[in-house]
């Protein structure tokens, strides 16, 4: 017996109503910590570099690009953070599909 593959096991797991509501919910989240950390794997910076121009904490950077953090970052940290690796944030309002 072969083990699925990750996408086969996502295939299937988004086929339940339920596990595609949840996964939808969270994927906005999913998507921010991942471009953070592309930002400042961009910018040539370690979190410690980072968490030094921000005059911060190594912990309170790697809690902000944690997915499994259980806090949510505040606009103006999210802002600052860009900054700090030279971007600006702009924000999009996109209007909800009928699934």
């Amino acid at each position: 017996m072969t083990r699925p593959t990750f996408a086969e096991f996502k295939q299937k797991a988004l086929a339940n109503s339920e596990v595609k509501k949840e996964y939808n919910a969270l994927s906005p989240v999913y998507k921010l910590r991942k471009q953070l950390i592309a930002l400042r794997t961009k910018a040539g910076l370690t979190q410690e570099e980072l968490a030094e121009k921000l005059n911060t904490k190594k912990s309170n950077i790697s809690r902000l690009e944690n997915v499994n953090s259980s806090s949510s970052p505040k606009l103006s940290t999210i802002e600052q953070y860009a900054n700090a690796v030279g971007y600006k944030v702009e924000i999009n309002f996109l209007p909800i599909s009928k699934e």
